[in-house]
């Protein structure tokens, strides 16, 4: 299998890997110019090195952009070397330690926001002042004005409200993880579009040369050709 050095780290790769600099574009090719002063449009240099500075440059172009490098883009970075994908790994993760309370909060929250709670209650209401007012004819356990039915009223407001309020809160935080993780996959998609133009743009300098060699091959069997015809 033939094999290269290249011009920058010294290692032997496949002769398949081998990227010439004079393909690169200008701004991978100055980023790589950084490190090895030496550099020349003549260098050779492998696949492997070439995404190394790709997704250099692109860090390096987000700290400009952005001052610094917080966890989410140093996260969107590293999927992009792992080639992995960012998916809801983010929402999961604060799902995973629920503790018992926060799960009842979200059922109550849950079933009080339901029309099973609405029409449930309403029903309770009614039976409760049919029984005192017309059964026992105010003369029951909580006759009219009802003081023992808007106790329990209070009371179940009073629980209610602060569970609600527990469930929203939990809720916001994972529109928040949403956020995050929506932001993080239009980040990895703008990146990622920029790298397949890098990669794009070689492709189709790579392929101009192979055109121009072989149209250089080509001329270069007519002209023998004519050369033999006029011998003749």
């Amino acid at each position: 299998m033939k094999t290269f050095i290249s011009d920058i780290s010294g290692k032997e790769f496949s002769i398949d890997e081998v990227v010439l600099a004079k393909t690169l574009r200008k701004s991978i090719f100055d980023c790589v110019l950084k490190d090895y002063p030496s550099f020349q449009e003549n260098s050779k240099i492998s696949i492997e090195e070439l995404n190394y500075y790709r997704q250099k440059y692109i860090s390096e172009r987000l700290i400009n952009e952005v001052g610094e490098l917080n966890d989410l883009k140093v996260q969107v970075i590293e999927s992009i070397k792992k080639t992995e994908l960012i998916s809801n790994e983010s929402i999961k993760e604060p799902l995973k330690n629920e503790s018992l309370g926060n799960r009842i909060a979200d059922k109550v929250a849950d079933f009080g926001g339901s029309w099973t709670f609405i029409l449930s209650f309403i029903g309770f209401l009614l039976i409760w002042i049919g029984i005192n007012a017309f059964v026992f004819l105010n003369k029951g356990f909580d006759p009219y004005p009802f003081i023992l039915l808007n106790l329990i009223l209070s009371c179940v407001a009073a629980l209610q409200a602060p569970i609600i309020m527990m469930s929203q809160n939990r809720q916001e935080t994972k529109d928040r993880e949403r956020a995050k993780n929506d932001y993080m996959i239009n980040l990895k998609s703008e990146l990622e579009i920029r790298l397949l133009h890098e990669k794009i743009d070689h492709l189709i300098m790579h392929q101009q040369q192979e055109l121009l060699e072989i149209q250089r091959v080509q001329t270069d069997l007519m002209n023998t050709i004519l050369e033999e015809l006029k011998n003749k």
